[in-house]
Order: structure tokens, then C-alpha cells, then sequence
């Protein structure tokens, strides 16, 4: 299949590509939290898609990707940028697409009986790339500095900026874990929490829903910022319940999907 042979070319020159989204191991995260709530007949739908590799193994796929001709039009695919005088609603559709459409797009995809497997395949990678992105309380970030790539801060006195700092820098300063031991500590909520997390969403809720976090990240965090202990320590908890967040509802999207036994908690997909 091409699309693996050109997944391993991409790994080559992945360290000369700028990381967004969660980073690595936040993408890493939401696809092993996802995998830990599949449904054996969900894993073994996937487990064909995938050729029995791990849905972790293409977690970062789409981000070398889209730095591709082949696949550069997923660019404006991993966010949404609604900007200080506008409103989660009243912002303006991109018309190259963006996170939301772009999930609805996908599912289109993975639930329609005549896609080939290779249109599946990467459909279900971009999905599992995409619930981590839409998590990202950047990626629904501002379009006058390119979803605060343009927001000059401080990371421990040293230059950075908004975007890079929630890409992976407060990940990694948060909890000094692997992917899976992150996965292994805040994958155990209540049953009632994971109710909550997971009941009624879709694409458009959860992006509304991360908007909001953004919203007050941007109020806490003006141009200038030295980023310290105590910001580390204000937002880890957030941090936590966005990826958890991610993978549950990975799981959930993933098992309507492939699972007919499966009754799915998630809001109508359109």
C-alpha cells in the first residue's frame, strides 16, 4: 500500500518537520487510551485497516504528512481559528476545510460500505490524529497569531511561544511519563466521570468545548509571560482531561463505527 510506504519515508525526515498538535507523546496518548476502550470486535475492524499495526504507530502520520504535496491540503485540516471579535459560531468557515469539518469528513468515510480500504485507512489515521488535535486548546486558537504561533512568551526565561509551549513543552514538564504510563495514571475515572466526558459530544461540541479552555489560556497567558512552576502547576489538570478526554472519545467514535453490538455515547456525527 503506498500510503505505508510513504508513513516510512516521512519517519526520515520527521525531526526537520515543526511539531503542533499535542507533540508526539500527546498523540501517542490519545491513540493508546483509545485502544485500551476498544471493543474486540472494533479492534479486529481496525487491526484490518491497519495491517495489525497499533493505531500508535500512525498517531503522528498526519502531522509529516501534511507537509507533503501529496497531502498538504490536511493542513487547515488540524484546527480551527476563530479570532478575539468573533465567536465560536460567527467565525468564518475556512474553505479549505478545517478540524471539525475534517472529522465529519472522516467518519463519512470509515461508515460508508462502498470507501476502499486504503480511502479507510487513511481516514481512521487522520481520526485518531484529529481527536487529539481538537483537544488542543491552540488549535482552536486565535487566527491573527496563527493559533499562538505568533505569541511571543517565555518558557523558563528562554524565547518560545504559546503554540510550542502547549504543544509539548507543558506535557513533558507536567509528568515526566512515557505515553503509556501517562495512560496507566489518568486513565481511571469514575464511571460517572467517563460518562460525563463522554455523553452527547461530537466534533462541533468538542471543538466548542476546547474553544472555551482557550479562551482563558489566552486571558492567563499575555505576550510576555515567563511560563514557571506555578503555570505548569495551574494547568496540568487540564491538560490530563483534555488527552483523557481525547482518547475516551476515540474509543467511543471508533466503536459505533465498527462495533454493531456497540451503543455509542457520542451525538450525531454530521
Amino acid at each position: 500500500m503506498k500510503l505505508k510506504f510513504f508513513f516510512l519515508s516521512s519517519a526520515l525526515v520527521a525531526a526537520t518537520l515543526p511539531s503542533f498538535g499535542w507533540g508526539q507523546k500527546g498523540h501517542d496518548l490519545t491513540a493508546h487510551i483509545a485502544e485500551r476502550h476498544l471493543t474486540p470486535a472494533t479492534q479486529r475492524a481496525v487491526d484490518e485497516i491497519l495491517d495489525g499495526q497499533s493505531m500508535v504507530y500512525f498517531a503522528n502520520w498526519p502531522d509529516n504528512a501534511c507537509h507533503t504535496p501529496e497531502y498538504d491540503y490536511t493542513k487547515t485540516w488540524h484546527y480551527k481559528n476563530i479570532d478575539p471579535e468573533q465567536t465560536y459560531e460567527t467565525a468564518p468557515l475556512n474553505e479549505d476545510g478545517d478540524i471539525v469539518t475534517a472529522l465529519n469528513e472522516q467518519y463519512a468515510v470509515l461508515t460508508n460500505p462502498e470507501s476502499t480500504k486504503d480511502q479507510k485507512w487513511l481516514a481512521l489515521v487522520l481520526t485518531v490524529h484529529f481527536l487529539g488535535d481538537i483537544h488542543q486548546p491552540l488549535h482552536m486558537g486565535r487566527a491573527n497569531d496563527r493559533g499562538g504561533n505568533s505569541h511571543k512568551i517565555k518558557y523558563f526565561n528562554g524565547d518560545t511561544n504559546l503554540h510550542s509551549t502547549w504543544d509539548s513543552k507543558l506535557v513533558e514538564s507536567a509528568h515526566k511519563w512515557s505515553y503509556t504510563e501517562w495512560a496507566d495514571n489518568i486513565d481511571r475515572v469514575s464511571p460517572q466521570t467517563e460518562a460525563e466526558i463522554l455523553n452527547g459530544g461530537s466534533p462541533r461540541e468538542w471543538g466548542k468545548e476546547t474553544y472555551e479552555i482557550s479562551k482563558k489560556v489566552y486571558d492567563s497567558t499575555p505576550e510576555g509571560t515567563n511560563v514557571s512552576y506555578d503555570y505548569i502547576a495551574e494547568w496540568s489538570p487540564v491538560i490530563e482531561r483534555q488527552l483523557l478526554s481525547a482518547g475516551l472519545r476515540l474509543a467511543d467514535l471508533l466503536n459505533g463505527i465498527f462495533d454493531p453490538t456497540y451503543a455509542p455515547r457520542h451525538g450525531e456525527i454530521k
